[in-house]
């Protein structure tokens, strides 16, 4: 007889038996996978001229009312597969030129891809990379030391009111600054191959309509909080209303010039290192189209 497996990957630690019922992540057991693609979206050091080889997972963690990707997190379109299933899916992302394999939103299959990983690590010759909302477990970081090359987490929110008012996550703040600073610890200072980051952290926000305040105390508690050389930040401007949004009529609309501009401007003030997103990247074209292709 199988012993139940109580699961507590997340900070949601839900306790489910995943075997028998989804957890709040809306998955069972089985890997699940809508898409898997050379994506040419990334930040430039991720992307690169060829794409990163994303493969993206279906459920989540995180109750993000405008989620861009709610089709995967929401709806939890995709396909089951196996651990063996998804080895062979990174290699042949790395055999059609991926200059890494890019686990998007992973947290809640870490284990089997930990298993995929064990299996390929002889043949696997590209970064990996942890592509998350930043709503992590310090211990389940830590259970991803020498797995992960290049961690790319959210830092959504400060105010925890907000955190919870658009994503059900009450404890946002201190999940998020403890887990990253836990990503930076294991990766240490930031490691090049040409234009191409091999290891470190690429700390991404969002800024969402009627919170650059907000996105301000993060851009700020991130230069004073972290070493500069260990990570490197990325501003979004692609907010789009999707999913929920409309249910919220103060983040039913893309984000102004001036709120955007506003944020950038502090991090520029901060001296930060890294991307500021063009303001035409507010666009639907920029989600992808989740079609079980390339699985």
């Amino acid at each position: 007889m199988r012993d139940k497996e109580f699961c507590r990957l997340c900070p949601r630690e839900c306790g489910v038996d995943r075997s028998e019922k989804t957890g709040f992540c809306r998955s069972g057991n089985e890997i699940r996978v809508a898409k898997a693609m050379l994506h040419q979206w990334e930040e430039p050091c991720i992307s690169g001229t060829e794409g990163s080889g994303a493969i993206f997972f279906s459920g989540c963690s995180l109750r993000c009312v405008f989620c861009q990707n709610y089709a995967i997190s929401a709806q939890n379109f995709g396909q089951d597969i196996s651990a063996n299933h998804l080895a062979r899916i990174m290699l042949n992302l790395q055999d059609s030129g991926a200059h890494n394999i890019n686990l998007v939103n992973p947290t809640h299959f870490v284990k089997q891809i930990m298993q995929a990983l064990s299996m390929v690590k002889d043949r696997l010759t590209i970064p990996v990379v942890y592509n998350c909302g930043g709503y992590e477990k310090i211990e389940t970081i830590k259970s991803l030391d020498g797995y992960v090359d290049i961690y790319l987490p959210d830092f959504k929110y400060f105010n925890n009111e907000i955190a919870k008012r658009y994503s059900a996550a009450p404890d946002y703040f201190e999940r998020a600054s403890s887990s990253i600073g836990e990503m930076i610890q294991q990766t240490g200072p930031l490691q090049f191959n040409g234009n191409l980051l091999t290891k470190g952290v690429i700390i991404r926000h969002m800024v969402l309509p009627m919170q650059y305040r907000d996105s301000i105390k993060i851009v700020e508690y991130i230069a004073k909080t972290y070493p500069r050389d260990c990570f490197l930040l990325s501003l979004l401007s692609q907010y789009t209303p999707m999913h929920r949004a409309a249910e919220f009529p103060e983040i039913n609309r893309c984000i102004t010039s001036f709120e955007y501009e506003t944020v950038c401007r502090r991090a520029e003030e901060l001296h930060l290192d890294g991307f500021i997103q063009k303001r035409q990247a507010a666009d639907k074209a920029y989600t992808p189209i989740f079609d079980l292709s390339g699985i």
